[in-house]
C-alpha cells in the first residue's frame, strides 16, 4: 500500500538567493569597472574648448613622453598592446580604442601604435585630449 501513495512535494526554486548574489555581484563590478580605465599620469595635448574624451567602454591605451606604451597601468611593447588589445575584443567588433598621448610624446610612437591597431583590424581609434584652461 505504501508504494502507491504518491508524495505531494513542492519542486519550487527559490530565487531570493540568487538575486541576492547577482546584486552584490553588480555592485563589485560597478566599483571596480572605473578603477580599470586608469591609466598613467599623463599631461594630455590641448585642442581647443572642446575635449575628445572617449568613452567609458574603450580600451585606454597610453603613450608617456619617452614613446613607452601602456595598456592600464602595465608597460608592454607595441606588439603586445596590440595582442592583448585583440584579446580583449571578444566578440565586439566596434569596440572602441582610445590612445592617451603625452603632450611631450614622439608623435611617431603614437601613430605607429595607431597604425598596428588599425592593421589588426580595430576600425575605431581615437586620441585623446583635454580641454583648454
Amino acid at each position: 500500500m505504501s508504494r502507491n501513495r504518491r508524495r505531494n512535494s513542492d519542486a519550487s526554486i527559490s530565487l531570493t538567493p540568487m538575486i541576492d548574489i547577482m546584486t552584490v555581484l553588480l555592485a563589485v563590478f560597478m566599483v571596480t569597472t572605473p578603477m580599470m580605465t586608469n591609466g598613467i599620469d599623463l599631461d594630455l595635448p590641448s585642442a581647443g574648448h572642446s575635449a575628445l574624451t572617449g568613452n567609458d567602454h574603450a580600451i585606454q591605451i597610453s603613450v608617456d613622453s619617452a614613446g613607452r606604451y601602456y595598456l592600464a597601468e602595465t608597460m608592454l611593447g607595441a606588439d603586445d598592446v596590440v595582442r592583448r588589445a585583440a584579446a580583449m575584443r571578444g566578440e565586439n567588433p566596434q569596440l572602441t580604442i582610445m590612445i592617451n598621448g603625452d603632450r611631450r610624446a614622439d608623435y611617431g610612437a603614437v601613430m605607429a601604435i595607431m597604425g598596428k591597431l588599425k592593421d589588426a583590424g580595430f576600425q575605431r581609434v581615437g586620441l585623446r585630449t583635454q580641454m583648454d584652461k
